[in-house]
């Protein structure tokens, strides 16, 4: 199958070749008239045979019919051969119609063995000069000896040894460059072998360099010396979530951010001998999701040692800070754990105990009196610091879970009815739910799950004091896992709050600082992901990836007994 198609694809290049080949005949026949129209416009211009006009017809015809025969045959080669055939028999006649041996038409024959050569090879090349050498030798002999009649009655003037001496020239002359024409055509078919050889080298290293490039693990991109991205590897697609396609030729700071500091310092670490140093940045994936990236910068050189661009290797470290903020929690959790064991019971005991004295002396009190406001705010504020207990121990000491198979779709909606008649529900926010029609499927704990929806949604609340909309969203997310979308247009946080959103004590709301870290550890415990994007003044989206499933109504809708 590769010979087929090596020979189709030199019978296609032969081919377009004689297009060029007819194509220069027709050309050559136009010159070939003017001179002879020069040369005979006082000789016999009534001889149909030395008219010019008659020999471009000749020649026009016979390439219209090679035009055709090339159009309708897929011979090529022979055609070649049977065009140059024809060609030497013209020439022939037209030495023979003007003047034999002193015909100045004579130097067609070595036209016609340079163009075998080209087009046949150098085989062909060396047949054409014997059969011009055979057939111009005849010709002449056979005009002296009389065998042939002599069309130019002038010609015979001469006499037979200088015939034969300038037979003998042309044919040395026919011979040697048929000689020639055949050397330079093995020479041309051997840097032709080479170039084909070379070319195909050049392919399969290509091909080489680009499957190298995407069986490496690391993200790679390659850029210009203006930063735009002109390689993306399959790794950098799959850290991404980018394809190729939709980053090419964009700047390369969408995923980096601003590189020149860090150009700077790494061309001067190459220069010094130094190891390159690495650097950090974050970037959002296609689907929105924040990545941590580490990344090295690297020149990419040409063959002459000059810098055309830049390489950059780079992995995603996301999974390796959320371990090391994991540990850091962790560390943080034990301390908390420890202070923990003791107010439960130096706090919380004397704080029921004052609590219920309090409620019995405000029982006994006018309920309009200014000490029964008081006794109001003493006891709201110990329901407050019974709750901040509360979330201390919840932390320290969770709870064991309960899984079950449950709908996230109803644990989210009993959240929200619950949250539209809470007190801190204003009449300036708006609430969206956004759920589809089918059952979500999880095996989780329901009350920590409603724990998580509630913390974030109070959360988003106290975000925007001076109003805003809460959007949550439900849908199905790839790897068979649910994605749950909470996002707010409240006052939003800098990169800085964002990193430490999640660590215990850490509130950008007012709070105990313990709420988001509950809920980042429940969704831990459940084999799930949070990731939160925000800016400052535009709002926040956390989103919570679970393992799920989802399924039709009708799989749930049962038979009657």
């Amino acid at each position: 199958m590769a010979t087929f198609g090596k020979t189709t694809e030199q019978g296609g290049a032969l081919g377009h070749r004689l297009w060029w080949l007819i194509l220069g005949r027709v050309a050559a026949a136009v010159l070939l008239f003017v001179l002879s129209s020069t040369l005979f416009s006082r000789e016999q211009s009534g001889d149909s045979g030395r008219n010019p006009l008659f020999i471009f017809i000749a020649v026009v015809v016979v390439s219209v019919i090679y035009a055709i025969a090339l159009r309708i045959s897929t011979r090529v080669r022979l055609q070649a051969s049977v065009q140059l055939f024809i060609d030497v028999l013209l020439v022939t006649w037209l030495v023979w119609v003007t003047g034999d041996v002193g015909s100045p038409f004579t130097a067609l024959y070595i036209v016609i063995i340079s163009v075998a050569s080209i087009f046949l090879g150098a085989r062909a090349a060396l047949v054409a000069s014997v059969g011009c050498a055979a057939i111009f030798t005849s010709l002449s002999m056979g005009v002296v000896s009389g065998v042939i009649p002599a069309y130019a009655p002038d010609a015979i003037a001469t006499s037979t040894l200088k015939v034969i001496q300038s037979v003998g020239l042309n044919d040395i002359a026919f011979l040697f460059v048929g000689l020639l024409a055949a050397r330079l055509a093995k020479r041309q078919s051997h840097y032709d072998v080479q170039l084909i050889e070379t070319t195909q080298t050049l392919a399969n290293l290509r091909a080489l360099h680009e499957r190298i490039v995407e069986s490496i693990r690391s993200g790679v991109v390659t850029t210009d010396l203006q930063g735009r991205i002109f390689i993306f590897n399959a790794a950098a697609e799959e850290i991404t979530g980018y394809t190729a396609e939709d980053v090419r030729g964009q700047g390369v700071s969408i995923f980096f951010g601003d590189i020149e500091e860090h150009t700077r310092e790494s061309m001067s670490a190459v220069e010094t001998g130094e190891p390159s140093p690495r650097f950090e940045a974050d970037c959002l994936t296609a689907d929105g999701l924040r990545l941590r990236l580490g990344f090295s910068i690297f020149p990419l050189s040409a063959e002459s040692g000059e810098t055309t661009g830049l390489v950059i290797t780079f992995q995603d470290l996301t999974q390796v800070r959320a371990l090391e903020d994991t540990s850091r929690r962790q560390d943080r959790l034990a301390a908390v754990g420890r202070v923990a064991a003791s107010i439960a019971h130096e706090i919380r005991n004397p704080l029921a105990a004052m609590r219920g004295s309090i409620q019995v002396l405000r029982s006994e009190m006018d309920g309009n009196s200014s000490q029964a406001e008081l006794m109001e705010i003493i006891l709201r504020e110990s329901d407050r610091l019974n709750r901040i207990i509360t979330d201390y121990l919840t932390y320290a000491r969770p709870r064991s879970q309960a899984y079950e198979s449950v709908d996230v779709r109803e644990l989210l909606q009993e959240t929200f009815i619950l949250l539209r008649h809470s007190p801190e529900l204003l009449p300036v926010h708006s609430v969206e739910e956004d759920y589809p029609a089918e059952a979500f499927t999880a095996n989780a704990d329901a009350s920590q799950l409603k724990q998580v929806f509630w913390n974030i949604a109070r959360n988003a609340l106290q975000a925007m004091p001076n109003g805003g909309t809460l959007r949550v969203e439900l849908r199905h997310s790839a790897g068979n896992r649910l994605r749950i979308t909470f996002t707010d247009t409240g006052q939003g946080m800098s990169p800085e709050q964002v990193e430490h959103l999640f660590e215990p004590f850490s509130s950008t709301t007012g709070g105990t600082g313990l709420g988001l870290s509950i809920v980042y550890q429940i969704i831990r415990d459940h084999g799930g992901t949070i990731n939160v994007r925000s800016l400052e003044g535009q709002g926040t989206t956390i989103t919570i990836e679970i393992s799920g499933e989802r399924q039709n109504p009708e799989s749930r809708i049962q038979e009657p007994e």
